[in-house]
């Protein structure tokens, strides 16, 4: 009898023991029922389990095991999928997940351009407002929360996810005819340095030579004094605002704008407060490895918070940083051109240019752009990276916050049917190839020209201006021949240099191609 009982405390305790090992099995974050699985490549399956313990996964007819390693990680690949809309189960030793579609995930990310949300924008886009009380049974989303799980997108979840991502997201869906998943890691008013991590910075090449570039022009122990007879007089502020914050608050009045600290700044290659990769860490890395088509940004207003590092360098490395933590190829990077708007339309008739500058008469003053590194011309210069695409914004309205986000999400959508799914349209604006000079002219000779060149708004084309070794720019007179714009001012007779549309905002540029995208800033020169 005590043999016997002995033996079944025995079984019992074996029966306990592998029931926790089994309860020990989880999985990351971003599987959850109503998930959509990446088609057309091998798919990861990743969590913890106790050290040693073996887990099947199994979906769409394929079963794949792996054993669990002494830190508890393990991790399956199943073999390529197909797309499918239909609601299948993926199964994780005990553990099932319902409802899962195979198609394409993208990542939005950025800033509160990426991050603010679908109510916030409903009242000023019609478009939005009445995509936004649809349901969408192929369109999948998941926001940033740390607790959020998959979400089918229907009338009470769409107005809490990212306005601009689900612009994109219906617009895209409806365009492929295949399930897709949206998941969203972005944060207002944050610089890009915090969206990739500290290895992705330290060991890229171009920002180490962008520091050491700039360290010898910055006089770190200037700006260090300045911040110390700043914070004095903050201090003095601050002790004569809180009596009259604490007497406003007793008579029940809003309190007074207090001072604004300031900020210490940093050495050459630092922030200026925060740390690299905070918020890549928080919002970003749970999503790394899981199967996507591409990522989708929208950042740049608040630069890079890195002294010394310019956005267009910073976004190398973070684009190859993402890329070679995701371990998935060059992936697409569509990213969205900043400043936002500033230039007229083609057709003012569409939905996505309704809020687009109006056209107006050339300026009596010949413009610059006064901010060379927040400018459109610096942030085309962000395609030089493999398979990075700009989603032009010139012609969709402007403003901090433009509130035209279905135009925007439309735009990225027709970037990512030529980029992502070979469709062959056209997806930029013309943009200068090369130049020539001759009897006085400049012949300019575009890519990107479409189905022709073309002016819209007003009776000649404009916003060229012209200037010889002097470097005195003078409007230029400008006619199309071909895939090409000839350039000339009898002001000019040798022209040594030709800008068009050099401005931080240039409605009176009006060159586009047939396809009905803008031209964007360019120069000749490097004055």
């Amino acid at each position: 009898m005590a043999s016997l009982m002995k033996s079944s405390l025995t079984l019992l305790s074996l029966l306990l023991l592998t029931s926790a090992l089994h309860a020990e099995v989880k999985l990351s974050k971003v599987f959850t029922p109503h998930m959509v699985l990446q088609r057309g490549m091998a798919v990861p399956v990743w969590g913890t389990a106790a050290p040693g313990e073996k887990v099947d996964v199994s979906f769409a007819g394929q079963t794949k095991s792996a054993t669990a390693d002494d830190k508890g990680a393990w991790r399956v690949t199943l073999d390529s999928l197909k797309a499918s809309a239909e609601p299948r189960t993926l199964t994780i030793g005990s553990q099932k997940i319902d409802d899962v579609l195979v198609g394409d995930v993208w990542v939005g990310s950025g800033q509160s351009n990426m991050d603010m949300v679908v109510s916030s924008y409903t009242k000023d886009d019609p478009v939005l407002d009445a995509a936004s009380k649809q349901s969408y049974p192929h369109l999948r989303l998941l926001r940033k929360d740390a607790n959020a799980i998959w979400e089918q997108a229907t009338p009470e979840t769409n107005p809490r996810f990212s306005a601009l991502l689900f612009s994109f997201g219906f617009a895209l869906q409806k365009e492929i005819d295949v399930p897709v998943g949206l998941m969203v890691g972005a944060v207002g008013g944050t610089p890009s340095g915090f969206w990739l991590s500290e290895e992705m910075y330290r060991s890229d090449a171009a920002c180490a030579e962008a520091v050491k570039k700039f360290a010898p022009t910055y006089d770190h122990a200037a700006l260090l004094a300045k911040y110390e007879t700043d914070k004095a007089k903050y201090e003095a502020d601050l002790a004569a605002w809180k009596p009259l914050a604490e007497a406003a608050k007793k008579e029940g009045k809003p309190a007074p704008r207090g001072p604004r600290a300031p900020q210490l700044p940093g050495k050459p290659g630092e922030t200026n407060g925060g740390k690299v990769g905070q918020l890549f860490e928080l919002y970003v890395r749970p999503y790394v490895g899981y199967g996507i088509k591409g990522v989708l940004w929208d950042q740049g207003e608040s630069r890079t918070n890195i002294v010394g590092v310019d956005q267009v360098t910073l976004m190398g490395a973070l684009i190859g940083g993402w890329r070679k933590a995701w371990a998935q190829g060059d992936f697409p990077f569509l990213y969205v051109q900043k400043p936002s708007g500033g230039g007229c339309a083609f057709d003012y008739s569409q939905p996505m240019n309704r809020l687009a500058e109006k056209f107006a008469a050339l300026p009596k003053t010949i413009p610059n752009i006064p901010d060379r590194e927040y400018s459109h011309v610096a942030f085309e210069q962000i395609m030089k990276y493999p398979n990075t695409h700009m989603v032009i914004s010139s012609d969709l309205g402007n403003g901090i916050h433009p509130p035209n986000k279905s135009g925007y999400g439309a735009r990225a959508v027709q970037v990512a049917q030529a980029v992502a799914y070979d469709k062959g349209n056209e997806y930029l604006g013309p943009q200068l190839a090369s130049h020539s000079t001759a009897g006085g002219k400049v012949t300019l000779k575009f890519k990107h020209t479409g189905k022709g060149l073309a002016f819209k708004n007003g009776d000649k084309l404009q916003g060229f201006m012209i200037a010889g070794a002097d470097k005195k720019f003078v409007w230029a007179d400008a006619s199309i021949e071909g895939n090409s714009v000839v350039v000339s001012s009898k002001d000019v007779p040798q022209p040594a240099a030709v800008r068009y549309a050099w401005s931080s905002a240039f409605q009176w540029a009006n060159l586009f191609n047939q396809d009905g995208l803008p031209a964007q800033p360019f120069r000749t020169d490097a004055w």
